[in-house]
């Protein structure tokens, strides 16, 4: 994977003239077609050649797996919650990584997906549209045609695909707040993000479900996709997800934690975060597509250890 980032000079430039500069060795023409197949990410997400990109924007370039159709299929489970002719809605599993990519040839979603549904290998990164961090468990959007997928990644530009999720935190929440606070790449750590006056603006809505002793099941709407959000927005507010090794590596312990639920929360193997409600606009006509599952085996049992 090669990073780099956009400067003043490239702000408000078209996406396939910025990375053809940033990306010397390449044509324009490569430029596009890795844009196109999904080689290519601004801030960890799939646009288009001629969306404007902005200073400090994060391009990154997967110049591997330049052919899709050369992804193998796996005969890997995923649990389908709902098909249409146009896309499908995916439970995707803690554990599972979303595509091939460095450090990760193969058993990941794609690979599963080119597996139980073959046709999807002649789209970029077999109908993917969004993400899910490894160890977010949810609902995931994968399309099955060219076109859904440029509606759906359009809505997702535009912010009308809503996406709720529900996490375990150490700490306590008082009812709802919002936190607006832009996020960038750490440049100390490539793997991590914070937050910045200098990042790009990034959006999230908490609200308490359950407040247990020193932890609290909470729910969580963006309106924003960046990457880490919910994760690095929740540890910068002093509400780090239990489990997260990434930005809760110290696995924090709130006051008067017995010594049971002690080892349990630091035996919980991912982050406590699941993808639990989609909603988005139909492709024809007015209203949506709504869906919604039950928190995952895991999480249900740590509740039942917090109580």
């Amino acid at each position: 994977m090669i990073l780099k980032n956009i400067n003043e000079e490239q702000n408000n430039s078209r996406l396939d003239q910025a990375a053809t500069f940033l990306f010397k060795d390449y044509s324009r023409s490569q430029i596009q077609r890795w844009i196109l197949q999904g080689n290519l990410l601004v801030n960890g997400e799939i646009l288009k050649a001629k969306d404007k990109v902005h200073t400090g924007d994060e391009i990154s370039l997967d110049p591997v797996f330049e052919n899709r159709v050369s992804w193998e299929g796996e005969d890997i489970p995923i649990d389908i919650l709902h098909e249409e002719d146009d896309f499908l809605i995916i439970n995707k599993s803690p554990g599972l990584v979303m595509h091939p990519g460095a450090g990760c040839h193969d058993g990941t979603l794609a690979n599963a997906l080119a597996f139980h549904f073959p046709d999807l290998k002649q789209l970029p990164r077999c109908g993917i549209v969004h993400r899910l961090d490894k160890d977010t468990s949810g609902l995931l959007v994968v399309a099955k045609n060219e076109k859904f997928r440029n509606f759906f990644v359009n809505k997702l530009q535009e912010r009308e695909v809503f996406k709720q999720y529900e996490a375990l935190v150490v700490g306590q929440v008082i009812g709802s707040f919002s936190i607006d606070d832009p996020i960038e790449r750490d440049p100390r750590n490539r793997v991590k993000m914070r937050v910045t006056d200098f990042g790009r603006d990034a959006l999230s809505h908490v609200s308490l479900i359950k407040f247990y002793e020193g932890y609290s099941h909470i729910s969580i709407e963006i309106e924003t996709g960046r990457t880490h959000q919910i994760r690095v927005h929740l540890s910068n507010q002093k509400l780090p997800i239990i489990g997260d090794g990434l930005y809760n590596p110290r696995n924090l312990i709130a006051k008067n934690t017995s010594d049971s639920l002690i080892t349990y929360i630091q035996n919980f193997s991912r982050q406590a975060l699941n993808a639990s409600k989609i909603r988005f606009p139909l492709i024809k006509g007015g209203g949506f597509f709504e869906f919604q599952i039950d928190l995952p085996e895991d999480m249900q049992r740590l509740i039942k250890e917090l109580e």
